[in-house]
């Protein structure tokens, strides 16, 4: 395989409903801290990063650096937009990336009043088929709580294997308990 630096991957990939943006404006930080506000108590339950309450300069900066690492090839984070209205609606990423395999892990949250909508499952199977079919991973996971049913339905719809769930395998997001990892994978 070639230097993944050389790789063409799209800042923009769009589905139905969404537009999946990398995170390369300036400004992008303020309206990813109003989802998180708006949906702090759902995500802090399942979300290391959302223990607390960022500020909007926190948040500008992951978002610069996750562009960082998008053009590293490193990872690949996506800003989810829905096309009718250009509302913000959570983020999507290809992570854990192994080039040697190749191979990575998507990641997920969501707005949370735009659950229920089906939009994070359209966004997950459209960069799945990005991952599969144009970078050409050969495996990719998704990993999440077992006792996040919402997060388990996304891999369950979109026919990837329970390859196993592993007890102990994890803290909590607050660090408080032992918590069990449901593993998912779609291969090629």
């Amino acid at each position: 395989m070639k230097n993944p630096i050389l790789l063409d991957i799209p800042s923009q990939l769009d589905t139905e409903r969404l537009i999946l943006r990398a995170p390369n404006r300036t400004g992008d930080g303020s309206i990813v801290n109003q989802a998180i506000r708006d949906s702090f108590s759902e995500l802090k339950a399942w979300l290391p990063f959302a223990q607390k309450l960022p500020e909007v300069e926190e948040t500008e900066i992951n978002l610069r650096k996750a562009h960082i690492n998008f053009l590293k090839r490193e990872s690949f984070r996506f800003l989810i937009f829905k096309k009718e209205t250009n509302e913000f609606i959570g983020s999507v990423s290809l992570q854990g990336i192994d080039w040697a395999i190749p191979k990575c892990e998507i990641g997920y949250w969501i707005n949370t009043k735009f659950s229920g909508s089906g939009y994070m499952t359209e966004a997950v199977k459209a960069l799945t088929n990005f991952g599969l079919n144009h970078l050409k991973f050969n495996r990719i996971e998704i990993r999440c709580e077992s006792t996040n049913l919402k997060s388990r339905a996304i891999p369950e719809k979109l026919g990837f294997e329970l390859e196993g769930v592993l007890r102990n395998d994890d803290l909590s997001a607050d660090g408080s308990k032992l918590t069990d990892t449901c593993f998912y994978s779609i291969i090629l």
